[in-house]
């Protein structure tokens, strides 16, 4: 799946939080085969969930920079398990690292997150309804906001996820409400749309578009891109990575982002 600090680190890291510091980072974060499924290495995530007593599990490395700075996780650990056939629940860890001109630069542990998500309507492969789920989850304030590691609060994130496979193709998409209370600060909206062509069993690639609305008072919304692919180098080792950028507001927020993952599944 997406994690919230991928969403928000790749989307605009340069303003979430406290002037530049803290908005680098609810920490610097995270996103096979057969049928193709989308989260990571993008953004917007899908429906999919692992096979009932099946895990998933993605460590990766994530990378924004933007003016005056970048962050990234160095890396996360996501561990994705599926607990009924439609029903997953994920846990993310990140160690992440902000690095702000004329405050410095710091590692540590960023805000763990806790999700679950439910496949309450599943594909008609025959026709054109879409699998769809809803994916609640919850952040806790594990990463120092003072060092720029984290939000300094606790905040969520509730979407909607779908997708429908045509073929070779894939296109999914969703969003959702990001609660984001605090002094100064906003709830904020999330949307975001992709495709995936499955080239053969080995290879996939796909793009996504993807929309944020301002967090914090003050604050601009963005609109951002990323191209990536998925190696399957056999049916429990898979090679993710992505890369992009904003289109709008990306110099005080992402001027470039990459996401570069291993993934097991099994």
């Amino acid at each position: 799946m997406s994690s919230l600090n991928e969403r928000t680190s790749r989307s605009d890291a340069g303003t979430r939080g406290r002037p530049l510091v803290a908005a680098v980072i609810v920490s610097a974060a995270a996103l096979a085969a057969t049928p193709v499924s989308a989260g990571p290495p993008f953004v917007t995530d899908d429906p999919d969930t692992p096979d009932k007593g099946h895990f998933e599990i993605n460590l990766a490395g994530q990378y924004t920079r933007f003016n005056g700075g970048s962050t990234a996780n160095i890396p996360s650990l996501e561990v994705d398990y599926g607990v009924l056939s439609n029903l997953e629940a994920t846990i993310l860890i990140p160690l992440g690292l902000s690095q702000v001109s004329g405050v410095g630069t710091n590692v540590g542990f960023g805000d763990v997150e806790l999700s679950l998500k439910y496949r309450f309507i599943e594909e008609d492969s025959w026709g054109w309804r879409p699998a769809v789920a809803f994916a609640p989850q919850i952040n806790l304030p594990s990463g120092s906001e003072a060092r720029g590691l984290g939000a300094g609060r606790t905040t969520g994130f509730i979407p909607i996820w779908a997708s429908k496979d045509i073929n070779q193709w894939t296109v999914f998409g969703g969003g959702g409400l990001n609660i984001n209370t605090g002094p100064d600060q906003k709830n904020w909206w999330f949307s975001g749309v992709g495709v995936l062509r499955e080239l053969d069993p080995n290879w996939t690639v796909g793009g996504e578009l993807y929309y944020s609305s301002p967090d914090a008072t003050g604050v601009k919304h963005t609109m951002g891109f990323n191209l990536g692919f998925i190696y399957n180098i056999n049916d429990i080792y898979h090679v993710l990575l992505s890369a992009g950028r904003n289109l709008i507001n990306a110099r005080d927020t992402n001027q470039f982002s990459t996401y570069i993952g291993m993934q097991f599944t099994f």
